[in-house]
């Protein structure tokens, strides 16, 4: 331990951000695990004959349980350890994608891209961001929430265009085999460069006073009981519900709609699929942009505010796109701008969560706020799937969602805001 150690004490509370960066690259591949059944869709399609419905149910198990793993994997970070929840989850992933190379039954794919998946990427999802980001930064919180959660936009960048180009030139299983070896290759990352907390290696969190006692540590608690205690206490107020409404909206407006179908509905159109995932690239390239700067925003200006112009914009642009023609210009307009509106609306999101519920509580409260978003996702995904079955087009999911986005800015402007009373705690 000794090597370990020393430099991260050289760095001093700079060490921060050498874990922001092990985490961001984990969430990056989590989210390219987490989208790659929008690339499989229309392969598995063509090789096995199975419905895009059926497909799309797999997708959606993976993003429900994607969400509803969320405030779990908090009490669990908090109980066993940040380090130990990640090289679990990571073992997952990586087993998920790896055994779908031997699937020929359609349970199969549920079983490995819905469930194995879905638990394995809710753990490494935006709720161990805000762990990181509540035990590892006392100033720049937004700024530093803003990044991380633009690595699943990067995760897109990254790994759809690449996914999408294996898929076409050398098949789906190309791809599987790919997401499993990547998974993989993160667990000695997370061994070796991620702490437990800052005390363990002699500092303090980033932004505090040298020489700031550690938090106290949470009493030992049931996992379970920890779990739905915390939610327990958020639900009667009326600040939980309507973060959770807004973030149900959040989901389905992004990786249950647009992240799982929009290569698919450009099939629609004509476009190859490696030319649609090269939209999804530059949406995730704006989103990196806008998601940054969305949490120095929230640094700096009301977060309701925010979230009204962020669901307002990206409501407009969903019942846009059905009406665009699907040209050139129109796509990459579309692009541009969703991407930088894509998941802008965490930092604001946790803001007023860690207002309302204080620095102990909010991982896990934001785990099940989190679920909330990845419950929509889980609708939309199914939904846009049935309605283009049904249909034989997108044009009815995409307007409804849109609509929803509408709802949504209204709901966020009627978040009351109050700053909970400091706690230290092993968040």
């Amino acid at each position: 331990m000794t090597q370990l150690i020393i430099p991260k004490r050289r760095l001093g509370q700079n060490y921060a951000f050498v874990v922001v960066g092990v985490i961001f690259v984990a969430l990056l591949v989590s989210a390219g695990l987490r989208s790659t059944p929008g690339v499989l869709m229309l392969p598995l399609e063509r090789a096995f004959g199975w419905n895009r419905d059926i497909i799309s149910l797999s997708a959606a198990i993976g993003i429900l349980l994607y969400g509803l793993i969320g405030p779990f994997a908090a009490a669990l970070m908090q109980q066993i350890g940040i380090r130990r929840t990640i090289i679990g989850a990571l073992v997952l992933m990586s087993s998920a994608a790896g055994l779908s190379y031997f699937m020929s039954e359609s349970w199969q794919l549920i079983a490995s891209w819905g469930v194995l998946s879905g638990l394995g990427t809710g753990c490494v999802a935006t709720v161990l961001g805000a762990t990181i980001v509540n035990r590892w930064f006392v100033s720049n919180r937004g700024l530093v929430m803003g990044l991380l959660t633009a690595s699943t936009a990067t995760g897109t960048l990254v790994f759809m265009p690449l996914l999408a180009a294996l898929a076409q030139y050398s098949g789906w299983q190309a791809v599987v085999l790919t997401m499993a070896a990547v998974s993989a290759a993160l667990i000695p990352l997370a061994y070796f460069l991620v702490p437990e907390r800052p005390s363990d290696v002699g500092m303090v969190p980033y932004g505090a006073a040298p020489g700031t006692p550690p938090p106290a540590a949470i009493p030992a608690q049931n996992l379970i009981a920890r779990t739905f205690g915390v939610l327990g206490r958020a639900s009667r107020t009326k600040a939980f519900w309507l973060l959770f409404a807004t973030f149900f909206v959040c989901g389905f407006t992004t990786n249950g709609l647009v992240g799982t179908h929009l290569i698919a509905m450009c099939g629609d159109y004509g476009i190859a699929e490696v030319q649609a995932a090269g939209l999804l690239a530059v949406m995730g390239i704006f989103d990196l942009i806008g998601t940054t700067a969305s949490g120095w925003l929230t640094d700096r200006f009301d977060a309701r505010k925010l979230l009204f112009i962020y669901y307002g914009l990206r409501g407009i642009s969903l019942i846009y796109l059905p009406y665009s023609g699907f040209s050139f210009y129109a796509l990459a307009i579309f692009a541009v701008f969703y991407g930088l509106d894509w998941i802008a609306t965490v930092p604001p999101t946790l803001k007023l969560a860690n207002e309302n519920f204080g620095d102990a509580d909010t991982p896990i409260v934001f785990g099940w706020i989190l679920a909330g978003h990845q419950l929509g996702a889980a609708s939309a995904a199914f939904f846009a799937g049935y309605m283009r079955t049904q249909t034989g087009n997108y044009l009815e999911a995409f307007v409804i969602a849109g609509l929803t986005g509408l709802i949504a800015a209204i709901l966020a402007l009627m978040i009351r805001t109050r700053r909970a009373e400091p706690q230290l705690a092993a968040a």
